[in-house]
């Protein structure tokens, strides 16, 4: 078998295996990159790199790799792009975690979060207390969206007081 073709089917399994491996151990390790996220996203690149160019240890094996895992990729984007179910089967769906101010503790035991990663979630996106929060999803790339009707009364206020700031210094101009 031509080498390059064997590091074309190699970087394609290795991409799929990746794949579902992120799939089955969850996405919420996706929401942000801890050090221990990092060192684990290092070492597991470092462990396939042999599996996706055997032994040609080349510049051009290398690229070939490379090239086949940007155009699997593109092609992987665009199948889910056009298939609701295959991008459900893969990135999975997002997950209610709060709504009317009350946490949805079975879905948040299926996601694996804890209460303090999730008022965490809620105290970055400017809400105090999860009280205060109308609607918290885990989305399918791991981040938490938080909507709450406290953080639409406090950026309204703001943004109007921006205007208004704003009008006296183009009167003044």
């Amino acid at each position: 078998m031509n080498p390059y073709v064997e590091i074309c089917l190699r970087a394609i399994a290795v991409y799929a295996f990746i794949i579902i491996a992120i799939r089955i151990f969850g996405k919420k390790e996706l929401a942000q990159l801890s050090v221990i996220d990092l060192v684990f996203i290092l070492l597991i690149s470092n462990a396939v790199q042999n599996a996706m160019v055997g032994p040609d240890t080349s510049l051009a094996g290398g690229i070939v790799a490379a090239l086949v895992l940007f155009i699997v990729n593109f092609l992987l984007k665009k199948v889910l792009f056009t298939n609701e179910k295959l991008s459900h089967l893969l990135q999975g769906q997002a997950i209610l975690l709060i709504y009317n101010g009350k946490v949805q503790s079975e879905n948040m035991h299926h996601a694996e979060i804890t209460l303090f990663e999730l008022e965490a979630a809620v105290r970055e996106h400017g809400v105090k207390d999860i009280q205060n929060v109308d609607l918290a999803m885990l989305e399918v790339d791991g981040n938490i969206s938080v909507v709450s009707n406290d953080l639409q009364r406090t950026t309204s206020h703001i943004l109007t007081n921006k205007k208004h700031k704003f009008r006296g210094r183009v009167n003044k101009i």
